[in-house]
C-alpha cells in the first residue's frame, strides 16, 4: 500500500506515498495537531487555517508548497486534505511555537534519514518489501517479478534524473504516458479498474501486468538511451515508443489466449475490497 498511518506520541499522522514521484506526503493538520497538542481535530484544523492565512499574507512559500490529496477523515470518508513533504513540514514547524517542535522535527528528519539509508543500501528496502509481501500471502514467483520490475523502474528513473527530467510532475507525466500506451488506460484508470483508492497499483498487479509494465519501462529506457533523449519532449517520444512495444506484445498475447492482461483482480483483503466497491 502507498497510504499509511504513522504514530507519533500517541497521535495518528496520515501519510501517502506517491509512487510516480517517489515522495511521502504527510497530513499538515495532523502535524499541527501534534504541535498544538490538541485532542480535538476540529480545533487543530481551525489553527492550521488561521496559520495558513497568516503565512499566505506574508507571502510564505510554505503555503504554495502544500498540496491537497484525498485522505480518510474521522468519519471514514475520503476528503481533500492539505499535505506537505517532510522537507516543507520541517520549515512549517518553525512557525508553530510548541514544546513538541523539536521532537517532531527529529521524527520528520528520521523519515528522510531512513529513505537515505535505503538509497545508500537498497537491500534494506528490498528485504522489508519482501517480508511484507510474504506476510500478505504473495507467491515467491510474484515477489520475484515485482522486485525485478522495481529494478527496471529504478534504472529508468536513474536515466531521467541525469537527462533533465524533473522529479515530481515530469516523472508522473512520463510514467502515465508509458502506462497509457502499453495498457490502454491511465494509471488512475487502471487503479479504478481494480477498485483501488490509495493503494500502490503495482502491489496489486498480476504477474502479466507486472511483466508488461517492466517491458514498457525497459524499452523506454533503452530507446531513450539510444538517442540520448534529454528533456521532457524527447523523453515523451521515447515513452510513447517504449509503451507501444509492450502494447504490441500485449495484443498478441491476448489474441492467442483470449484473455485480457489488464484485469480488475487485486490483492485487497476481502473486507476492504467489499467496502471500496460500495
Amino acid at each position: 500500500m502507498n497510504t499509511d498511518l504513522a504514530i507519533f506520541d500517541g497521535y495518528q499522522i496520515r501519510r501517502h506515498y506517491d509512487e510516480a514521484t517517489e515522495t511521502w506526503w504527510f497530513s499538515v493538520v495532523d502535524i499541527v495537531r501534534v504541535l498544538t497538542q490538541q485532542p480535538d481535530f476540529t480545533t487543530a484544523r481551525k489553527y492550521w487555517n488561521k496559520l495558513k492565512e497568516r503565512l499566505g499574507k506574508e507571502g510564505s512559500q510554505l503555503v504554495t508548497d502544500c498540496h491537497q490529496l484525498k485522505m480518510a477523515a474521522e468519519d471514514g470518508k475520503q476528503r481533500l486534505t492539505d499535505v506537505a513533504t517532510a522537507e516543507t513540514l520541517l520549515r512549517l514547524v518553525q512557525s508553530v511555537p510548541s514544546p513538541k517542535a523539536e521532537p517532531i522535527k527529529l521524527w520528520l528528519a528520521k523519515v528522510g534519514y531512513e529513505r537515505m539509508q535505503e538509497m545508500a543500501d537498497p537491500a534494506r528496502s528490498l528485504a522489508r518489501a519482501r517480508e511484507t509481501w510474504q506476510k500478505q500471502g504473495r507467491s515467491a514467483k510474484w515477489i520475484e517479478q515485482r522486485m525485478t520490475g522495481q529494478e527496471t523502474r529504478n534504472k529508468l528513473t536513474d536515466y531521467w534524473a541525469t537527462h533533465d527530467i524533473k522529479k515530481g510532475d515530469e516523472y508522473a507525466i512520463l510514467t502515465n504516458l508509458i502506462h497509457q500506451e502499453w495498457s490502454g488506460v491511465s494509471v488512475t484508470g487502471h487503479k479504478q479498474v481494480k477498485g483501488l483508492k490509495t493503494e500502490n497499483l503495482r502491489d496489486h498487479m498480476s504477474e502479466a501486468e507486472l511483466i508488461f509494465t517492466a517491458l514498457a519501462e525497459l524499452s523506454t529506457r533503452q530507446i531513450a538511451a539510444s538517442v540520448n533523449a534529454t528533456g521532457l519532449p524527447a523523453n515523451k517520444v521515447a515513452a510513447k515508443t517504449g509503451g507501444r512495444i509492450a502494447k504490441k506484445a500485449r495484443l498478441e498475447l491476448e489474441a492467442k489466449t483470449g484473455q485480457r492482461v489488464v484485469t480488475g483482480e487485486n490483492y485487497l483483503p476481502p473486507t476492504k475490497a467489499a467496502k471500496q466497491i460500495k
